[in-house]
């Protein structure tokens, strides 16, 4: 991946808003560890998860990143690794890796004449 690449994608408006939810929504869990302690049984927990899917599927479209961010958030104690962070890294190097590469068009050279002896 060439930092060309990482730099088109970043362009778009809706990856840079989706990075920062995802930020955001991993701070929350891990500055409020005690809120959210118990993983999937805690309501705020729940809450926090369910926005932060709901927002980042409605940016980016469904990505299957988010099933296992969604899964891994359920497990107590998952919430102090940033899984959104980890599930929005993977999703932004997936994208710069598919950015089409820019495609030159050369004419070819006309044909070359022997010198006659």
């Amino acid at each position: 991946m060439r930092g060309s690449g990482l730099a088109q994608v970043f362009r778009s408006r809706d990856l840079r808003l989706a990075w920062l939810i995802a930020i955001v929504a991993d701070a929350i869990q891990i500055v409020g560890f005690p809120f959210f302690a118990e993983g999937g049984f805690s309501p705020a927990d729940t809450i926090v998860d369910l926005v932060a899917a709901f927002v980042l599927s409605r940016l980016l479209g469904w990505h299957w990143a988010f099933l296992p961010t969604l899964v891994a958030e359920l497990l107590p104690g998952f919430d102090l690794f940033p899984t959104w962070s980890a599930a929005m890294g993977y999703i932004t190097w997936q994208r710069a890796r598919s950015v089409d590469p820019t495609i030159i068009d050369v004419e070819p050279l006309p044909p070359r004449r022997l010198p006659k002896s």
